[in-house]
């Protein structure tokens, strides 16, 4: 880490992830000494390659816009290099470089091959048309469509890109590639290659997982009260089974504030929650304005801010501070499940562990989102559809299978589970022994 510091101190979010696996997994990895011998840890921290490049586009107005565009290839030890790529205005290359840092140890937890990456652009959706957003895609492809491929690297969607955008890039893909390849992107439209409950992955998988978790711990969702941050695929996904599985969700947030909704959300605050997500206006308060005698919108407060009994953060990398955390511990919250990539800063997860809080990390917790995208790139391969019945079947062994993963490796000697350090150490493994196999590369 002290190299590290040295040599990328102004990457904050990437330090961070990696100090958090590094920490999870020093026990373990002192008990391999071919692991040190081969420097795995130091070549494990550091991405394959980087490509970052200009992408110049044209708005509505005429006037030409210039944004970066980067494509993080982190890992490919147990498979080709797999993660989404996010537009958004704060994207840096420290951003992608921790986001493909986790992706390769979420991706050994979802049992199927496939590297680690991300990628995306400092480009802001919020406010564009369709057209701009389109020609946008289309400029970012092709200046990428060389690196990437169905067995090199596959990109799907991330904050700011969902199927929509997905679409655009696809099309300017296969105009510049003069072939019919499906696999080179996930999370597709139904009609041309993209699997059948992919949109909603993410969050389900989220909700798998929870119930997993407190069964475990003796609970059940059943009747619970959820809060949960922003709403997008992730949360309008996790919103979605939540309220299946008989929960009861009564807040959403967005970067205005908290919309408060005391008697539970419903199918159609659900529905509209896709709505807002497509209207690029990046405001929670058009859901109380839609629906003003079921929701309480309060402007500059955070979803924590509202009693619950399970929090998940859906939004943003560190969205829940430390002081987040004593607010919800102090309103009566027993449970924090990051849906969201390190949704939770070290302040949060320690407050969370030292109080005696289930908590669950972002790498086990929201892996279904990939782990379906896999299953979309296996549909492909085989020029096939499965059913929704089928998807979700896998998707639910899945998330089964990445629980029982972190129980195996997170059992403390006083039967506390430990859900990060499992999720780390179990990722790890698998990725340090293919690396080990493979030799010095």
């Amino acid at each position: 880490m002290a190299k590290l510091q040295a040599k990328y101190g102004q990457e904050k979010e990437y330090l961070q992830a990696v100090q958090e696996v590094l920490e999870s997994i020093e026990e373990v990895y002192n008990q391999h000494p071919e692991f040190e011998k081969a420097k795995i840890v130091e070549r494990l921290v550091e991405p394959d390659r980087i490509f970052t490049f200009r992408v110049t586009w044209i708005d509505d107005k005429g006037e030409v816009q210039t944004n970066l565009g980067y494509r993080v290839q982190f890992n490919s030890a147990i498979g080709p290099y797999k993660g989404g790529l996010r537009f958004h205005k704060a994207v840096t290359p420290s951003m992608l470089k921790f986001l493909g840092f986790e992706q390769t140890f979420k991706n050994a937890l979802t049992t199927l091959p496939m590297g680690g990456a991300k990628g995306g652009s400092d480009f802001d959706p919020v406010g564009k048309s369709d057209a701009e957003i389109m020609r946008f895609c289309q400029a970012f492809m092709l200046e990428l469509w060389k690196c990437i491929g169905p067995d090199q690297d596959i990109p799907a969607g991330d904050v700011g890109v969902g199927g929509r955008e997905i679409g655009f890039l696809y099309g300017m893909y296969k105009k510049l590639a003069r072939e019919y390849n499906t696999g080179v992107l996930t999370g597709k439209g139904a009609t041309w290659g993209g699997s059948i409950l992919r949109p909603e992955a993410t969050g389900f998988g989220a909700l798998y997982f929870t119930q997993h978790l407190l069964h475990k711990a003796g609970k059940d969702i059943q009747g619970k009260t959820v809060a949960l941050s922003g709403f997008g695929n992730v949360a309008w996904g996790a919103a979605t089974k939540a309220k299946q599985l008989g929960a009861k969700v009564i807040a959403i947030s967005g970067p205005d504030g908290v919309c408060e909704i005391p008697a539970g959300i419903t199918d159609e605050m659900i529905d509209y929650m896709l709505v807002m997500r497509a209207s690029n206006r990046n405001k929670v308060e058009d859901m109380a304005v839609k629906f003003p005698q079921l929701t309480k919108f309060t402007p500059g407060k955070k979803s924590w801010s509202v009693k619950c009994d399970i929090a998940l953060p859906c939004a943003f990398q560190n969205e829940l501070t430390g002081d987040d955390a004593k607010e919800l511990i102090a309103n009566g919250t027993w449970c924090c499940c990051e849906v969201s990539n390190m949704g939770c800063t070290p302040e949060a997860i320690h407050t969370f562990q030292s109080n005696g809080i289930l908590f669950a990390p972002g790498k086990a917790v929201n892996a279904g989102g990939v782990a379906t995208s896999g299953l979309e790139m296996t549909q492909n391969a085989s020029h096939i559809s499965w059913s929704a019945q089928e998807v979700d079947d896998k998707l639910h062994f899945i998330m089964q299978s990445i629980h029982e993963a972190c129980v195996k490796y997170g059992t403390q000697p006083d039967g506390h589970i430990d859900y990060v350090k499992g999720a780390n150490i179990a990722g790890f493994m698998k990725v340090a022994t293919a690396m080990l196999e493979q030799g010095i590369i």
